[in-house]
């Protein structure tokens, strides 16, 4: 057998077991695995459910209230979570169709059937990236870095070392380390339409969303990076059975398409960022002529910033166009030519093997500037610090009022401050036979699923600035 033909049946064998459609169900009080095959009603393959089901969420819908990088924008141009995330999903759609082409003709020299197009491929990544940052509480990061610190910080507070005193340390973790995109996998798999199985995505579709396959209180979790919590554990871990992504030692190993997912989402915030900066006036088009240089070739972009007929902002929406389109196909030429390595997790991402040194150092540099001009912003600093008091204040109250139903077990018994915050989160309130981990989860999933102005309304009332 020659080395291609070889190939080919390596890479058939992988791609079949990726991206077969199983899904959960739930029915008389017990979860089953089913696979979504019966394409006979419609004309929607699982993966298009897939997409609908995302698109259709209420926590997907929240996400046009949340902030991507300044909070509570007065410019209605300023990307926020939900533009983010479609245009993330655009980038990842092109990735897909790159490498659906790919994979299914390895796929066809080896003679082996596939029933799904590239465009099915294409729809797994697409929805993958979509999803993504479906968990982002309000004030994007910002948020993120508050509800660490309000849980570090019970140990600094003798009146709050009690409420994590009696959790296991797994548990405690999940709390310390929050992270939003481990809170997409929770929306996904246990919060939305149903606590057991959630939306019922297709399983190739939540592994591609996964860019750290262990949880928060995993050896492997360096720097507080890990894409699931202790609650979603075993279903990560069933699905990645299901789909040949565990070891012989119990590791899960990424799935291929969530290389694509991560590099589609870091083009889009890369480059822009940069757009919003100088829609802002943040940043000048001059001071982003060597990352353009880079991205766009010096041709083209010479040619965009010496057309009279465009204003400065056509000028650098244009040079965002040109700088996407070559970044995707460098990324799918490196997807392509690195693909078994990647199945076996032999590299880190596909940026640190990019070979275009242009591309690799307008990346680098817009990351950089970002970093230094955007995100270091006087105005988005001066929000922050107010979303800080807002996911602050809220955390005050109702993680108290989640600690004294657990301890006295009974919602007769609750302060009247505390049966009317029970009151307020509704169906999403906590349940008299939840764990106290489980208590402050759902607390936390009712804050995280706030949008930016309505958790700044119920702060405001809280301390009395609603009235």
């Amino acid at each position: 057998m020659s080395q291609s033909n070889n190939e080919s049946e390596k890479i058939c064998k992988i791609i079949s077991n990726m991206i077969s459609p199983y899904r959960y169900t739930y029915s008389n009080y017990k979860r089953t695995i089913k696979k979504d095959d019966d394409n006979t009603q419609n004309d929607r393959t699982p993966f298009h459910k897939d997409y609908d089901r995302i698109i259709f969420s209420n926590s997907f819908r929240r996400l046009s209230k949340k902030t991507q990088v300044h909070p509570l924008s007065k410019n209605d141009h300023v990307h926020n979570r939900m533009t983010h995330s479609l245009e993330t999903a655009s980038v990842g759609r092109s990735l897909g169709i790159h490498a659906g082409k790919f994979l299914l003709e390895k796929c066809q020299k080896n003679n082996e059937k596939i029933p799904y197009t590239p465009y099915d491929i294409a729809t797994i990544v697409q929805t993958a990236c979509l999803a993504h940052d479906i968990g982002n509480p309000p004030f994007g990061h910002a948020g993120e870095e508050v509800i660490r610190d309000w849980f570090k910080n019970c140990d600094n507070k003798n009146d709050n070392k009690k409420y994590l005193e009696s959790l296991k340390e797994e548990e405690k973790k999940d709390f310390l380390s929050f992270d939003g995109n481990a809170q997409s996998i929770r929306i996904v798999c246990s919060i939305e339409h149903n606590e057991f199985v959630g939306m019922r995505l297709t399983f190739p579709t939540i592994a591609s969303m996964i860019k750290y396959p262990w949880n928060s209180s995993s050896s492997l979790n360096t720097n507080n990076k890990f894409s699931f919590f202790k609650s979603e554990s075993k279903l990560i871990h069933e699905i990645f059975e299901k789909l040949g992504l565990v070891k012989e030692d119990d590791r899960l190993v990424r799935h291929p398409f969530s290389y694509l997912t991560e590099m589609a989402d870091d083009i889009c915030y890369g480059l822009l960022d940069l757009q919003d900066a100088v829609e802002l006036e943040i940043l000048t088009i001059d001071e982003l002529k060597n990352i353009f240089k880079n991205l766009c070739g010096q041709e083209d972009y010479t040619r965009i910033l010496n057309d009279s007929n465009l204003n400065i902002l056509q000028k650098i929406s244009k040079m965002v166009a040109y700088s996407i389109n070559n970044l995707v196909q460098h990324v799918s030429f490196i997807f392509e030519e690195n693909f078994l390595r990647i199945a076996e997790e032999e590299i880190k991402d596909l940026f640190s093997i990019f070979k275009d040194g242009a591309l690799i150092d307008g990346l680098k540099e817009a990351k950089s500037i970002a970093k230094s001009k955007i995100f270091n912003e006087r105005r988005k600093i001066q929000l922050e610090i107010g979303a800080y008091n807002v996911i602050d204040k809220m955390l005050d109250n109702f993680i108290p009022m989640a600690y004294e139903f657990h301890e006295k077990g009974n919602l007769d018994k609750l302060s009247f401050k505390n049966k009317r915050l029970m009151s307020l989160m509704g169906i999403d309130s906590p349940k008299e036979n939840d764990s106290l981990y489980t208590k402050y989860q759902k607390v936390l999933d009712y804050i995280v699923g706030m949008t930016d102005n309505y958790a700044t309304f119920i702060a405001h009332q809280m301390i009395g600035m609603g009235y």
